[in-house]
């Protein structure tokens, strides 16, 4: 995957991405961070065609991200929202995660395995019949990821993916992702996750890329982390008792 020179504003003038150039190669773990309002959502809508850049590509694979290729970079580009509530609106939820395939043109016995096999691997299984609204918010949010791997991405983009989870949820949600063996693109401000599951890591300042490289050498640099109004992770922090690491 290739942004090249990615340029968007909004209808109301509001410049969200100036010029974001980045490659991401297969099997890589990316996370983009920043600040609010520094255009990391903005930025991963544009990733399978959500949204439309003023200027710039979208490169996935060797093909340019346009109206004529959109239905197979969503093949390969699975999109997984902030808010489960955006994508789930079927009765139930095996309603909701077959939906992908059978919209893909699977026929109806291989669109059941595959939902199947998706439920079972965020651990859901068992709530296969019962309606979205009826679940907790960790539980939408995995079924929001099965919805996805439903369709076999190569490629999984997620917009703060513990946001609102509890420190359970939010611990089964970070194994599920470690398991996901192809590449993984994610915004987030939960930083120690970060560290756990990506290598690299690309700093977003204002619509423009501050800093791209290595998780831990960018979060070693404190004068780089401040510019972009954000901390180190908890993880790195000195204990406010002992001065030590915690």
């Amino acid at each position: 995957m290739e942004a090249i020179n990615l340029r968007y504003s909004y209808p109301d003038g509001t410049v969200a991405l100036r010029d974001v150039s980045f490659r991401i190669t297969h099997g890589e773990s990316v996370a983009v961070i920043g600040a609010n309002g520094a255009g990391k959502s903005t930025l991963l809508l544009h990733l399978n065609g959500h949204l439309t850049p003023g200027a710039g590509t979208v490169r996935i694979g060797d093909y340019p991200l346009t109206r004529q290729t959109l239905a197979e970079v969503r093949r390969t580009v699975g999109m997984v929202f902030q808010d489960p509530d955006d994508q789930l609106f079927m009765p139930t939820v095996f309603d909701d995660v077959v939906f992908g395939p059978l919209n893909l043109g699977f026929p109806p016995d291989e669109a059941e395995l595959r939902a199947v096999s998706a439920l079972e691997r965020v651990g859901l299984a068992h709530l296969r019949d019962k309606p979205p609204y009826r679940l907790s918010g960790g539980e939408k949010k995995r079924v929001a990821i099965a919805t996805v791997l439903s369709m076999a991405p190569d490629i999984l983009v997620m917009d703060e993916p513990t946001a609102g989870l509890d420190p359970s949820a939010r611990r089964q949600l970070m194994g599920l992702l470690a398991d996901f063996r192809h590449t993984k693109i994610f915004t987030s401000h939960d930083l120690d996750m970060v560290m756990e599951l990506c290598g690299r890591t690309i700093i977003l300042r204002e619509g423009t890329v501050a800093a791209d490289g290595p998780t831990d050498e960018l979060f070693r640099d404190a004068e780089l982390l401040a510019s972009c109004r954000l901390e180190r992770p908890l993880s790195m922090q000195g204990c406010p008792v002992c001065g030590g690491r915690r």
